[in-house]
């Protein structure tokens, strides 16, 4: 930890000169092809290209009516009736004892439910006081500000392992910045920034208060610590979606509340270098190892980041040319299947709402016609009347650029082929631009990636669009999701996904559990994709090889999979999963049907059907799936040692 006095730094901002380098600590460089934002932005550079605080402008402040009267009729009216229905909010107390249910209980969700009723409530009423601007919410906006304030910790109990103290309880003297710090920090940054003359006349001490509580919790503690793991400040750590969603939020309060030039030029040099850190993660073909939902705070939080620095520059910090950032937002395309059903590997679920502004203006900075559709496309699916986002933050842009979006043209890309070598994803259909026909998507990988489920090897089959075999997903977050007992979760281990288990030997989680001679082709006829998974199973199932071979051939709609295993020892049971939300029944020998969506044949060996209904009771999983799932289990009782089992997934009844 840099040696800092952290009240000096609140009272005259003059700690933290030697920021720019941090002895002890060895960086990562970024790769020899890629730029470095910090390298390319070092402080000096940043002092002179940032625009002062009261000069930066990037959206209209509630004192500037013309603009908030502008838009939408249909947004002003339903935002602000968002803003009415908060008049009067109680704000749900958070006492310590529901605090404490994360450490005793296991469960998380009681306190953020209570915690984020607070933060929604404040939002809205601060935009419904920008829309109207008549100040009837003020009073109740006040009241939000000063519950918050009053929080002795502003991020979540499960997060707390962040600290050492393991009572449970957070420690007041070591402000702790974790996802939800940083996000209300984001949420009082723009509330004062919107509405600082206005919350004055109330009382002088409100914005104060807001200032002094960010710069206790947020400023001073992310330029004096290096060891908050998303920063990935230190070699030992790697980053994933914390690192550009905590460097989006940390960024807003930068440039919103610190008026110091050299700290503000500092600390936007360490968000960058922080960010250098998670581009330096990533594969030159932008793949999101956590899925499509997770990218909505990965890659998506990047461009936030990279948003902020433009407009606080006045366009001179400009990233967007960069191969990467390029990649990185064309992954949300890639991955989607139709509709909001997207390739769901890892912890993110196979639904998703994506923000769909913010998809069409990351198409629009990098020129990509594809992405700017599918961001067209979504916004008239969830409604224009009404641009909601989950931050404010998300929702300034939206509501300005809602007259933009409007006049877009929107369509599904519908890619016919997509390959992740770096994260060995592939994803093909039947012909480009349409749903109809079967879609497959499979992985390779290891069983160590962020948010990991054991899985090298799984894969899912879609039909004109609708899910026929399956990821499942994750089930709610508790305490054990997260804990050395992640992998005694059903949904995470390999026997419940399109996997084979051999003597009730599943996969193992670890780095070294992966796949190996992965190879992917495709051209107009075929997608084919290899790899062999043996070494994702520890050593006591008696793998020697497991070759995994998908073949979709392309007019027939037809899928084959190929699993060519050598054992060193004599199995008494080999069963493959097959997961499916569909109805499955017999059609024909050895073949069933799922749904009358699809077929599978399955031949080789001596297999036999059990299917087995999962009763879904999980609100999470109950959301995607409904109220059951069913498992098929392809049994082969005292299979040979070598042999290969052929599936066939052929389209329709």
């Amino acid at each position: 930890m840099l040696k800092t006095n952290r009240r000096e730094f609140l009272a005259t901002g003059t700690a933290g000169a030697a920021l720019n380098a941090v002895p002890g600590i060895a960086f990562r460089a970024a790769p020899p092809n890629r730029r470095s934002l910090a390298e390319s932005f070092p402080p000096g550079k940043l002092r002179a290209l940032l625009v002062p605080p009261a000069s930066w402008k990037p959206f209209p402040t509630a004192g500037d009516r013309a603009a908030w009267a502008s838009l939408a009729a249909g947004a002003r009216t339903a935002l602000t009736a968002d803003g009415e229905r908060r008049v009067g909010f109680e704000w749900p107390a958070l006492p310590a004892t529901l605090f404490l249910e994360f450490a005793r209980a296991g469960n998380r969700s009681h306190y953020e439910h209570a915690r984020d009723l607070r933060r929604e409530a404040l939002r809205e009423l601060v935009i419904a006081e920008c829309l109207e601007g008549r100040g009837r919410f003020l009073e109740n906006i006040a009241n939000g500000i000063w519950a918050t304030c009053e929080e002795t910790f502003w991020g979540v109990p499960a997060h707390l392992g962040m600290q050492k103290a393991g009572t449970g309880l957070p420690d007041v003297t070591e402000p702790i910045v974790d996802l939800f710090a940083a996000e209300t920090g984001s949420l009082l940054a723009w509330t004062h920034y919107l509405l600082e003359p206005r919350l004055a006349k109330i009382n002088r001490l409100l914005p104060e208060r807001v200032r002094y509580e960010i710069r206790r919790r947020i400023l001073v503690p992310c330029m004096e610590r290096d060891d908050f793991w998303w920063m990935g400040l230190i070699d030992s750590h790697d980053v994933n979606n914390w690192n550009p969603w905590i460097c989006s939020n940390w960024l807003t309060c930068v440039l919103a509340i610190e008026t110091d030039a050299d700290r503000r030029a500092a600390a936007v040099h360490k968000v960058c270098r922080c960010l250098d850190r998670f581009l330096a993660a990533y594969h030159d073909d932008g793949g999101c190892d956590e899925g499509p939902s997770y990218w909505g705070r990965a890659g998506a939080s990047l461009f936030d980041c990279l948003e902020l620095l433009h407009s606080a520059s006045r366009g001179a910090i400009d990233f967007y040319s960069e191969p990467l950032v390029r990649e990185i937002g064309r992954y949300i395309y890639r991955a989607h299947i139709a509709g909001d059903w997207y390739v769901n590997f890892a912890d993110a679920p196979a639904r998703v709402e994506i923000d769909a502004d913010l998809v069409f203006r990351y198409g629009k900075r990098i020129g990509d016609e594809k992405m700017q559709a599918l961001g067209a496309f979504t916004a008239r699916g969830q409604g224009l009347d009404a641009v909601r986002a989950e931050s404010v933050g998300r929702e300034l842009p939206a509501l300005f650029n809602m007259e933009a979006l409007r006049g877009a043209s929107g369509g599904e890309p519908l890619v016919r082929d997509a390959w992740l070598p770096g994260v060995q994803v592939m994803a093909a259909r039947a012909r480009e631009n349409s749903a109809q026909g079967l879609y497959l998507a499979a992985q390779g990988g290891h069983n160590a990636e962020s948010h990991n489920h054991n899985d090298v090897g799984n894969f899912i089959v879609y039909a004109d669009g609708r899910p026929v075999l399956i990821d499942v997903g994750v089930e709610t977050y508790t305490a054990k999701t997260f804990s050395s007992e992640r992998y005694d979760i059903w949904t995470m281990q390999s026997a419940y996904h399109n996997l084979p288990t051999i003597d009730d030997v599943m996969q193992s989680d670890g780095r070294e559990f992966a796949a190996r001679n992965v190879d992917y082709k495709a051209d107009d006829e075929a997608a084919v994709f290899s790899l062999d998974i043996a070494r994702a199973y520890p050593s006591r199932a008696g793998i020697e090889r497991w070759q995994r071979t998908f073949r979709f051939e392309r007019p027939a709609n037809r899928i084959e999979l190929r699993d060519d295993y050598a054992l060193s020892r004599r199995a008494r049971r080999i069963a493959w999963t097959l997961m499916t939300p569909c109805t499955v029944t017999e059609a024909g020998p050895s073949e069933l049907s799922f749904g009358g969506l699809a077929k599978v044949r399955f031949e080789g060996v001596a297999l036999k059907a059990n299917p087995e209904e999962i009763r879904i009771e999980d609100p999470t999983l109950k959301s995607v799936w409904g109220e059951r799932l069913n498992r098929v289990l392809l049994v082969a009782v005292d299979p040979p040692s070598r042999a290969t089992v052929k599936l066939t997934i052929t389209y329709g009844s």
